[in-house]
């Protein structure tokens, strides 16, 4: 959701002139800077929102992986070797 409300933003930016005055906000205030200042910034924050959700996604992979070796060792536990009476 942030992405694309970022990406959105720079779409936006991409369409003003270089003079246009830009505003951003700093909690309730409403800060001057410059566009390309603000561009910077969204970049910086759109690269670092990809890293983490490629962290998330080998994170996710792995905990897969390991869900589902667990599952086959518990269905391999919990069946009984053929062959074998029971005691």
């Amino acid at each position: 959701m942030e992405k694309a409300e970022i990406d959105q933003t720079l779409s936006e930016l991409s369409k003003t002139a270089d003079d246009t005055v830009i505003y951003k906000t700093a909690g309730s205030l409403l800060i001057r800077t410059e566009k390309n200042k603000v561009s910077e910034d969204l970049n910086e924050r759109k690269e670092l929102l990809g890293t983490r959700s490629s962290v998330i996604a080998r994170q996710e992979e792995r905990v897969k992986a390991q869900v589902k070796e667990a599952q086959a060792k518990l269905q391999e536990d919990l069946n009984p070797v053929s062959g074998q009476p029971f005691s």
